[in-house]
């Protein structure tokens, strides 16, 4: 997603403020000014819906922990506060035992979903990436629409780029989910 400033704030703003705006629509906070994201095409929906869809019934066959979906806010840091919103997020059991709070997260996950719009640009994805390793995400899968390829980061650095005859496959908490890339990419 090509992202926007919403404003420019004469003060910056913390994810407290944000979370309390309520219906502002999709956005990240980056080091305390709101960024706007433009919504999802069709395909991104469905591929985030197929992905949750496959994680959850994972997640609930092994009571690993949580999925949840949505843009859902991660804090990276706070003074600024820097807010990520994952298109989709595991936490183990271990991780979060109480189940999912109530606002945004300060908790890292196990997995992070991304699924690429047509607007993103790998300059913008890079330093995702970098504030998602940076606060302990265990994993990263970055799917890519336009190329049919899903690219697995264990670490900030190599990525295992699968494609159609490759296998997903989770590990950790969610070891045992497959996902055959043909699969995912079949609509």
């Amino acid at each position: 997603m090509t992202t926007q400033p919403v404003q420019t704030p004469t003060r910056l703003v913390t994810g407290e403020q944000l979370l309390a705006m309520g219906g502002i629509g999709p956005c990240e906070l980056i080091d305390g000014v709101i960024v706007s994201m433009s919504p999802t095409g069709e395909r991104h929906g469905f591929l985030a819906s197929k992905l949750i869809s496959l994680l959850y019934q994972c997640s609930q066959n092994t009571e690993a922990g949580w999925v949840v979906g949505g843009e859902v806010g991660i804090y990276i840091r706070r003074d600024p506060d820097r807010i990520r919103a994952a298109d989709i997020a595991f936490w183990s059991k271990r991780r979060r035992p109480d189940g999912p709070s109530t606002g945004f997260s300060e908790v890292a996950p196990d997995l992070i979903v991304e699924i690429l719009s047509p607007t993103d640009r790998w300059p913008e994805i890079n330093e995702k990436i970098a504030d998602y390793f940076s606060v302990g995400v265990g994993e990263l899968w970055i799917v890519d629409p336009s190329d049919e390829t899903v690219f697995v980061y264990r670490s900030p650095a190599q990525p295992t780029a699968l494609r159609r005859g490759d296998t997903l496959s989770g590990s950790g908490p969610l070891n045992g989910f497959t996902l055959p890339i043909d699969e995912l990419f079949t609509f």
